[in-house]
Parts: C-alpha cells; structure tokens; sequence
C-alpha cells in the first residue's frame, strides 16, 4: 500500500502535478493540474499505483477490468495484469462511451472499473451505464486521483490512490482569470 505521502511524491517527480491556470475538462478552471499521462510514461510508476488498487481488489472476485479511453487503458491494463485478468476499455463513438474492437462483458461478470484522474466523475459514469446494460456486476471503481476529494460516490465500493482537494472555480467566478496574469490553458485530452 502507498502511503498518501508516497503517492503524492510520486506524481510529483513525474511531472503529473502541475501549477498554472487550467480549464479542466468540466469547463472549471483550477491552479493546479493532473496530468496522469506523464506519470503513466513510467512503468515503475504506473506499476505501484496499479499495486495499490490491485491490493485494495486482490479478494473481491473481479473478472475483468475497464477502463476509458485514453486516461483509462494503461491503468486498466496494469491493475488487470496484476490481478491475472483480462482487461478491456472503452472509447467514444458519435459522442457516446462505446465497447468496439470486438470487447463485450458478459451477463453476471464481475467488473471493475477504472480511470486515471475523476473530477466530477463524467467518463466513469458512462462505463458504469455500459457495464450496467451489459448486465454485468459493477464490483468497485478504482482511480488514481480524486480530484473531487471524496465527493463523487459511485455507490460502489471506491478506492482512490490519491484523494485530493485541488480547487476548483467556475469559468465566471475565477479568481486567477480575475488578476489576469496567467493564460488559461487546456491541457487534458479534450482540449
């Protein structure tokens, strides 16, 4: 098990925490970022986090992790490599979180789903949904960083390796945009 601090130091040396002015991907602005790909470039990195999860799961029964495309794949792929099971993940089709390239889950499969980083928990939700229709069981979610400091509740069994407070505003009421000192810049993947 990571301590916080431990996990904290980690996507620090990564270059994964970031200081400046961000619009995340809720359209919210923030002075600080998590840019989990420049931790998940590590495989030493990528490989403890995933323990950490692989650990807080290793008695629940999972049959298969999923993750979302992009953050999502390379955490899954580790966590289900680790517990010895398949992992798949799923991408957006015309707007929609979709399960292409032949991936399916099966009715009564025990699924655990995971993300890099959540803020308001959008993209995993839409897994959930999927696993759901599939007729699957959702065992727990598991991501890196809640950046949402414990707020987002699945209704599931949740684990998070890092659970931070990184403050957030709306577009309108953002300070940093107030002083005007710093560009706003997107730096996720839906930029």
């Amino acid at each position: 098990m990571l301590s916080k601090e431990e996990a904290t130091r980690i996507f620090i040396d990564s270059g994964a925490l970031m200081e400046g002015h961000f619009r995340l991907t809720s359209g919210r602005h923030s002075n600080q970022y998590m840019q989990c790909a420049q931790v998940l470039q590590y495989p030493r990195y990528t490989e403890q986090l995933a323990a950490h999860i692989a650990e807080k799961f290793a008695a629940d029964n999972i049959e298969i992790v999923v993750g979302p495309a992009m953050g999502g794949i390379i955490v899954a792929y580790e966590v289900a490599r680790q517990l010895g099971i398949p992992a798949i993940f799923t991408e957006r089709q015309e707007g929609s979180m979709v399960l292409r390239r032949g991936f399916e889950l099966r009715p009564g499969q025990r699924v655990l789903v995971v993300e890099d980083v959540i803020t308001t928990g959008g993209s995993v939700w839409e897994v959930i949904e999927l696993v759901q229709k599939a007729g699957a069981v959702l065992a727990g979610v598991a991501v890196l960083v809640d950046r949402s400091n414990g707020e987002v509740d699945f209704k599931v069994k949740q684990e998070a390796v890092l659970t931070i407070d990184i403050k957030s505003f709306e577009a309108a009421d953002c300070p940093i945009c107030r002083e005007g000192k710093l560009p706003v810049i997107k730096p996720g993947s839906r930029a």
